[in-house]
């Protein structure tokens, strides 16, 4: 009988091949706190400081405030992004068991039934939250649900995977705009930016395993400098919402004297783009370099925490700055817990 390392009845580990805290696979003897982390593992609960900004900037985007709704909102997308890590790992447990055998379910510290269970329960409670939302909410929280299950099951190691993955995204920021004004039309635009952005960071994280191609990484940080510039110039370029724009008949300063929060919302927007840009462009540069697994996996992790800043900077272009600071917010607490719990 193999031991832990604390000396107790169970598999051997197996080094992760990332050499970070979050990646050291805990022991497998029994005890309420290594099943927690199992199932902290396995649902992945760094990540989920990523997911309230979908749902915020899709507020943002349709200028209204958040309320009681936004909440039911931002919780059905949590329920549903975690029934999305449960049934990823269940669909995938025998590839696991032969390039993760660390993982919660090839290691055995969590069974497949039970990680297929939560996956039906989160689901479940995921659309009965929209659902308290309103109607419009529901409508974006079952096809968004359907593309987790469908992406999880037939479509992830086929070319349309990363489409569904940022099709996933783009409906998570949707739904925070349904649940909040009944309308999506106005969070279009964001959803598609944030859309791109997962595609890239899913089309890279393909090869994060074993490793492979180093186009996938180019194409991500060319991805990330063109959303930058879109960002930014939408920005810089637009009218403030709701507000006429100053005519050219008025010099620069009084229109600058007119708008201040228009320059403030602006510079906010700009600063929180460059964050984004700074988060993804060095690890994404050097897994470009050399697309190894631990510098790929640095890359797909990098392009997950750097959702958050993506999130706030479209919620400062929207006007919503108090909501693009609470979501700059949750990059820090989920860099600390990434720390602990690897996102990948």
């Amino acid at each position: 009988m193999r031991e832990s390392p604390c000396g107790c009845p169970g598999e051997t580990p197996i080094a992760a091949p990332r050499a970070t805290a979050g990646d050291t696979p805990p022991c497998a003897c029994p005890g309420h706190s290594h099943r927690g982390r199992a199932w902290a593992e396995l649902l992945r609960l760094p990540a989920l400081f990523s997911v309230p900004g979908d749902v915020l900037a899709g507020t943002a985007a349709t200028g209204a405030s958040p309320g009681t709704r936004t909440l039911l909102a931002i919780a059905s997308s949590l329920c549903l992004y975690e029934a999305g890590m449960a049934l990823n790992d269940w669909a995938d447990r025998d590839v696991d068991a032969v390039e993760r055998p660390h993982r919660p379910l090839p290691s055995g510290r969590i069974r497949p039934a039970a990680a297929l269970t939560a996956a039906c329960v989160l689901t479940g409670a995921g659309l009965a939250l929209a659902a308290g939302a309103g109607r419009p909410a529901l409508a974006v929280a079952t096809p968004l649900a359907a593309t987790v299950w469908a992406y999880d099951l037939g479509l992830k190691h086929t070319p349309a995977g990363p489409v569904a993955m940022g099709t996933a995204r783009g409906l998570d920021l949707l739904l925070g705009a349904a649940a909040t004004s009944g309308s999506t039309r106005p969070a279009l635009p964001s959803a598609a930016l944030l859309g791109t952005h997962t595609l890239a960071v899913t089309t890279v994280s393909r090869q994060e395993a074993q490793g492979g191609s180093p186009v996938p990484p180019l194409a991500a940080l060319a991805t990330t400098a063109l959303l930058t510039r879109l960002v930014t110039r939408r920005s810089s370029g637009g009218p403030t919402r709701g507000r006429r724009p100053a005519t050219g008949h008025r010099p620069a300063d009084l229109r600058a004297d007119r708008f201040p929060g228009q320059d403030s919302g602006a510079l906010l927007t700009t600063a929180l783009t460059a964050a984004y840009a700074a988060t993804t462009a060095r690890p994404y540069f050097h897994a470009t370099l050399n697309p190894s697994p631990p510098l790929t996996q640095r890359a797909v992790g990098a392009g997950i925490r750097a959702t958050i800043p993506l999130q706030a900077a479209l919620s400062a272009r929207s006007r919503g700055t108090a909501t693009a600071l609470l979501i700059a917010a949750l990059a820090p607490l989920g860099a600390r817990f990434a720390k602990k719990v690897s996102v990948t």
